[in-house]
C-alpha cells in the first residue's frame, strides 16, 4: 500500500491568500487602491482556513512579501468603500499571479 500524501498546509494556505488577494484585484479593477486589501480583511475572508489568528497570518503575508508574490501598499489614504482611513494594504504582484496558475497547473487542475 503506498503511503497516503498529506497536503502542505502552508504551500494551501499561501496559495488560499493570494487567490483572495487576486479576487480582490479583479472586483476592484480601475481603482488602485480597492484591488488591495487589509491583514483583518485577508483574515476574515480565510475563516475555516488552517491559518489561524491574525499572527498567523501575518507571518504568511510576511514570506509572501519577501518572495515578491504580493506588495505592500501605502497606508492613510481614505477609502470610500471602507468609509474610513485604510491601513496597509496588500496587493497581488504579477509573479504571485504566475505562482497562482503554476500551482493550479501543478495540480492538474488547469490541463
Amino acid at each position: 500500500m503506498a503511503p497516503t500524501r498529506r497536503p502542505d498546509v502552508t504551500q494551501e494556505s499561501l496559495v488560499a491568500i493570494l487567490r483572495q488577494l487576486n479576487q480582490a484585484e479583479n472586483r476592484g479593477e480601475g481603482d488602485q487602491r480597492e484591488q488591495a486589501l487589509e491583514l483583518g480583511e485577508i483574515a476574515s475572508r480565510l475563516e475555516g482556513n488552517v491559518l489561524k489568528g491574525p499572527g498567523a497570518i501575518n507571518l504568511a503575508v510576511g514570506l509572501l512579501l519577501r518572495k515578491g508574490l504580493v506588495k505592500a501598499s501605502g497606508s492613510g489614504d481614505y477609502s470610500w468603500q471602507r468609509q474610513r482611513t485604510a491601513r496597509q494594504r496588500y496587493q497581488i504582484t504579477a509573479e504571485g499571479k504566475k505562482y497562482l496558475v503554476d500551482t493550479a497547473v501543478a495540480s492538474g487542475r488547469v490541463p
